[in-house]
Formats: C-alpha cells, structure tokens, sequence
C-alpha cells in the first residue's frame, strides 16, 4: 500500500552553539505529516515547537543549524531531504513559499511595513508561478478575497498599519496559499487575536485546507485550539516529542505524564467545582538537560532508571506512542498501579 506521508521528519536536531554550552533545541524529533491532514504540535514555550518548523523551511539562522536527522519531503515519486538543502540554495528556494509556506506567530513584525499588502502577496507569485505583474495583482487580489477580507481591490493597496490585527493575520494566510502549497506551516496564527477573530481565522484556516488540499502543521500551546483543528497530535517537551497520537486519543487517554498534566490544568464544564491541577516544577534549563527523561523532575511518577536513561517512544496504542519508561513492557506492575487515567 502506498504511504500517504508528505513529510517525514526522522531524528532531527537541531543546535545553538553559546558562548556558555550547546543548546539541544531540538532534541531527536521524529513525526510524520500525512497528506492533506492537520497535525497539531503543541507543548510550552521554548520546547522547540517553532524551530523545528523553521528548520523545515530552511530558516534556521546562525549559531543555529541542523546537527542531525532527515526531513524528507515527497513529492509525487521523487523524495527530497530538505536538511541537506543548501538554505540559500535555488533548489531550497524553489520549494519554500511554493510547495511548502509558512503563516509566522507575528503578522505586525512578519508584514514588512513599507511595501503594500499586494505587493507582498505578489512578490511570490511572480517568483514561483512565473506570471506577469498584471495578472499576479489580479490573483492577489482573489486570494484576498478567498480569505475573507472585504473590499480586496482596495485592500490590496493598502499597508499593514491600515489593516486590522484580522485582517494582517488573513492577509498573511492569503500570502502563504498564494501558491497553493502541499504543506503549510502555521506557527500559533490566532496568539494575538480576540477570541471571536480567532475562531473565524480557524475556521477559514480549515475550509481553506479542504479547498486547496493542503497539509497543514499547526503549532501552538492552545489545547482548545489542537481539539478543533488536528486530526493527529505530537507534544513536544524539551525539543523532544513525548507523546503523539490521533486528537481523540490524546484528550481522552493520554499516556505520558506530562500530558496527563496538561489536560488536568485545562478548565472543564464538566469539572467546574473542581480545582485545577497545576505541574509542579519548572521546565529544565536546556542547556543543562537532565541525562535521562527531561520530564523526570517534575514527574510524580519518576523511577531511578528515569534519572539516567531516556526514554525512546514506546507504542502504548494503535497509532499512540509515549515517551515514557512506565510502558516498557517489563513495568507492566508498575503500570497497573498508576489509574489516575484509565
């Protein structure tokens, strides 16, 4: 049967060398995007959620690099590992912006401020479809639109400073699709907007997604937002993934402990009398890591073998893996004794 990956990322680090050590800021990543599926990357600030998508991209900057790892990206029948690209390179060049786009976390600092919106919707299309200045204006014009955005024959003249935060964060979506890509990247798109905004770029994220048939990375730190947009799950914690799963097994039978904590500070309906359960502890320093799971610290399940040893990721589950040495198949008594969950 033929595999319907569009991107394969297989032990990928990536690494800051500082004056003061190396920082791991990603750590061994492993993950699959299927075609014209949402995976939802999720996990706190700093844990290598955007890193990783701009090592994808191409957009690492120094003292940052790819240490290790493939990012293979399939292209019909041909395969390309994207951390061998030169970033810099036409063959890089070729596929950022057009096969594979990315939607950044700042619309404001994303937009530059000098040029009109169409022409930086342009400035892609001329690049990547090869059309003339005339029929590119015309195509920006129908993407803004596409988004939402009222009036685009005005709108297109107009500079980011003239725009909403909305409308900057729909003209950014139209900037991405202008292509129409295989792979969007989307780093937490809806952070700075309202709630009703919010839910309408989401909404208009997923109809988009199902017109153009593209696959979509979504990042974030909003569990709400994962619920309602991925069909798989990947929790990321300290550059490492220590849970994936499709969406519906990661809100309802979570494995690893840290995302077992996760969903216990998550406010319910259900659960309103209840008190929120917050994780102790901090997240590690990463550049002094612990040497076994990075979690350990903070684990309410930690065992000495945690301390010393990580975890690889263990299959806990159809098409469910956790980095967690409680599912080692010889901790089945541990296992049994742990139902806070089950």
């Amino acid at each position: 049967m033929k595999s319907s990956a569009l991107l394969e990322i297989r032990d990928l680090e990536v690494h800051f060398t500082m004056e003061d050590g190396v920082l791991r800021a990603v750590d061994g990543v492993t993950y699959t995007i299927e075609a014209e599926k949402t995976l939802g990357v999720v996990g706190e600030s700093g844990c290598g959620k955007t890193v990783t998508a701009l090592a994808i991209m191409g957009l690492v900057q120094s003292p940052g690099r790819i240490a290790k790892g493939e990012i293979l990206y399939h292209q019909g029948e041909k395969t390309t590992d994207l951390a061998k690209l030169p970033p810099k390179g036409r063959a890089m060049r070729a596929i950022r912006g057009d096969e594979i786009a990315m939607i950044f976390q700042e619309p404001m600092t994303s937009l530059n401020p000098v040029f009109t919106i169409g022409n930086q919707i342009m400035e892609a299309i001329i690049l990547h479809q090869r059309l003339k200045k005339k029929h590119a204006r015309r195509k920006a014009i129908e993407m803004l639109r596409a988004v939402g955005i009222p009036l685009p024959e005005q709108r297109v003249d107009e500079y980011p400073h003239q725009l909403s935060g909305g409308m900057r964060q729909r003209a950014m979506i139209a900037m991405a699709l202008s292509c129409n890509p295989s792979l969007l990247l989307a780093d937490e798109p809806t952070t700075a907007l309202d709630v009703t905004i919010q839910a309408q770029v989401l909404e208009l994220m997923n109809a988009l997604r199902r017109e153009f048939k593209a696959a979509i990375q979504f990042i974030t730190h909003d569990l709400g937002v994962i619920a309602g947009m991925a069909d798989d799950v990947a929790v990321m914690y300290l550059g490492r993934i220590v849970e994936a799963a499709p969406v519906r097994e990661i809100f309802h039978t979570p494995k690893h402990p840290y995302t077992q904590g996760l969903m216990r500070s998550i406010p319910s309906l259900t659960r309103s009398k209840e008190r929120l359960v917050p994780i102790e502890g901090v997240v590690p320093d990463p550049r002094d890591a612990p040497p076994g799971c990075g979690f350990e610290p903070r684990c309410p399940h930690s065992m000495e073998m945690c301390k010393t040893t990580m975890p690889p990721l263990l299959d806990v589950g159809p098409q469910h893996t956790a980095a967690c040495w409680l599912y080692q198949p010889d901790r089945a008594l541990i296992r049994r004794t742990i139902r806070e969950w089950e």
